[in-house]
C-alpha cells in the first residue's frame, strides 16, 4: 500500500516568513540605531536637504547633537553657508539651536512651526545677502512661526566699510498674523565713528508694508565729541527695485552735544524716506528742524543725506535768530532781527573732521567759507580770547558796518586760513 502523502506544513512556512521578517527588522532597527547614533551623519543630512532647498552650501565643522525625545532638537556647531561657487560666506555661526515640534517635521514644509531658534556669534555678509536674495525666485516669502522666539548673541553684521558689532537680539515669539516686539543692542562701528545702541522694535506685523516702531538709546562716538540720542522712530517697510526703504519716516530725538567741558542739549526732528541700496544709506529729501540752547541754533532745513564711502550731508535752511552766546556782531547785522538762510555741505568722514562748506546771509550782508567743526567749536569755547577771528577761510560783504565810531560802507572782508582753503582758488 503506498504511503499516504504528508499535507504541506503552513504553520512552518509562517514560521519562517515571521522569523526572516522579524530578521529583518532587527536589522532595519539596528542599521537606524547606528545612523541615529551618529550626529553627523543627522546633521549632514539635514544641512544638504536645507541647503537644496535654499540655493546654498551649508556645512557644520563642529560636533553637533540631537533631540528625538519629546521636542526634537538639532544643535549644529561651526556653521558655514553660502552660495554655491562664492568665496565669501553668506553666514557663519559658532552655534545654532534649533527645536520645532514633530507636527512640523511630518508636514514636510506645509507647517513651519518652530518651537525655539538660537544663533551663537553668528556673522551676516551684507552683500551677499543681498546677492543671494537677488538669486531667488519671485513668489510670497512664508514667515515661520516661533512660539518660544528667537535669540541671538554676540552677533555681528558686516557692510562695506561699516559693521554691527556685539550684536544681542531677543524676539519673544513670532506669529505670521501678529504685532512683534523685539529687543535689540549692539555698537555700530565705522572709520572714524562708533554708535552703541539699546532699542526697541515694534511691527504690526512681520511684513513688508507693515508699520515700524523704534525707541532706545543710542550714543555716537568720535574722538573729539559724543552725542547722546533719545529717539523715538516711525515709519513703513518697503523693499523695492530702489533697495529697502523706511518710508514716510519720522525721528524725533532728545540729545546731548559732548566735547570736552561742554555739554549741550537740544531737540532734534528729521523726516524722509530712509534708503539702503548698493551699500549706500540714504535720506533724501530730508527735512529736519533743531531747537537748541545756548550756542547750538533754533534752525529749520532740508536738503539730503548719504552715507557709503563717505559722509555727503547738504542742507539748505534758516536760522531763527543769531545765538546770544555766540561773538556780537556788528551793527547793524547784529541789530537786525532777521532769520538768517544758510546753505551747508560736507563730503567726508562720518565724524565731521573734514572741512565744511557753508553759506550764510541776514538781510544784505552775506558770507561764505570753509572751516573745520571742531576749530570753531574750540574757538568758541575759547570765548574768543586766543583771536578775535574765528578758524576759517572766508568772504564777507556788506552794505554798512558799524566799528567803534565809525560807518564803514560797501565792505569786504577776506578771512584767510590756508589750512582750510578751496584749493581751486588757491
Amino acid at each position: 500500500m503506498a504511503a499516504e502523502s504528508q499535507p504541506p506544513n503552513h504553520w512552518s512556512g509562517r514560521k519562517r516568513a515571521l522569523s526572516a521578517a522579524l530578521l529583518v527588522s532587527l536589522l532595519l532597527a539596528l542599521l537606524a540605531a547606528y545612523w541615529f547614533t551618529r550626529p553627523a551623519r543627522v546633521s549632514a543630512f539635514i544641512l544638504d536637504r536645507a541647503g537644496a532647498a535654499l540655493g546654498l552650501e551649508i556645512t557644520a565643522g563642529g560636533a553637533s547633537e540631537y533631540r528625538l525625545l519629546g521636542t526634537p532638537m538639532l544643535v549644529l556647531r561651526d556653521v558655514v553657508a553660502r552660495q554655491p561657487g562664492a568665496d565669501t560666506p553668506l553666514l557663519r555661526a559658532q552655534r545654532i539651536h534649533l527645536a520645532l515640534p514633530w507636527s512640523t517635521i511630518r508636514a514636510r514644509g506645509a507647517d513651519l512651526t518652530v518651537e525655539r531658534i538660537e544663533l551663537d556669534a553668528p556673522q551676516l555678509d551684507v552683500a551677499e545677502l543681498q546677492r543671494w536674495l537677488s538669486s531667488r525666485p519671485a513668489g510670497d516669502t512664508r514667515i515661520p512661526t516661533l512660539t518660544d522666539g528667537l535669540r541671538v548673541s554676540r552677533g555681528r553684521v558686516v557692510g562695506d566699510g561699516w559693521s554691527l558689532d556685539a550684536l544681542d537680539f531677543d524676539l519673544p515669539s513670532l506669529y505670521p498674523d501678529r504685532g512683534v516686539r523685539a529687543h535689540v543692542r549692539g555698537r555700530f562701528v565705522a572709520e572714524s565713528v562708533g554708535a552703541p545702541f539699546d532699542l526697541q522694535v515694534a511691527l504690526t506685523r512681520p511684513a513688508m508694508e507693515a508699520g515700524l516702531g523704534l525707541s532706545g538709546q543710542v550714543e555716537i562716538e568720535s574722538r573729539d565729541w559724543q552725542l547722546a540720542v533719545k529717539p523715538i522712530v516711525g515709519a513703513r517697510l518697503h523693499s523695492g527695485a530702489a533697495g529697502f526703504e523706511l518710508q514716510r519716516m519720522k525721528l524725533g530725538a532728545i540729545a546731548r552735544y559732548r566735547s570736552g567741558d561742554t555739554n549741550l542739549p537740544f531737540v532734534l526732528g528729521i523726516a524722509g524716506p530712509l534708503r539702503y541700496h548698493d551699500s549706500k544709506l540714504q535720506l533724501e529729501p530730508l527735512g529736519s528742524i533743531v531747537r537748541g540752547q545756548g550756542p547750538i541754533p533754533t534752525l529749520r532745513a532740508h536738503g539730503r543725506l548719504s552715507f557709503g564711502d563717505a559722509l555727503s550731508l547738504r542742507l539748505t535752511g534758516s536760522m531763527a535768530d543769531w545765538p546770544e552766546s555766540w561773538p556780537v556782531l556788528p551793527a547793524p547785522i547784529g541789530a537786525s532781527a532777521s532769520p538768517l538762510p544758510f546753505a551747508l555741505d560736507y563730503t567726508g568722514e562720518p565724524d565731521f573732521s573734514e572741512v565744511v562748506t557753508l553759506q550764510l546771509q541776514r538781510d544784505e550782508t552775506r558770507f561764505s567759507g570753509r572751516f573745520r567743526l571742531s576749530d570753531v567749536t574750540a574757538w568758541l569755547d575759547a570765548n574768543t580770547s586766543a583771536s578775535p577771528l574765528p578758524p576759517l577761510d572766508g568772504h564777507l560783504v556788506t552794505p554798512t558796518l558799524e566799528v567803534a565810531d565809525a560807518k564803514l560802507e560797501g565792505v569786504e572782508i577776506e578771512i584767510d586760513d590756508p589750512a582750510v582753503a578751496d584749493p581751486a582758488v588757491q
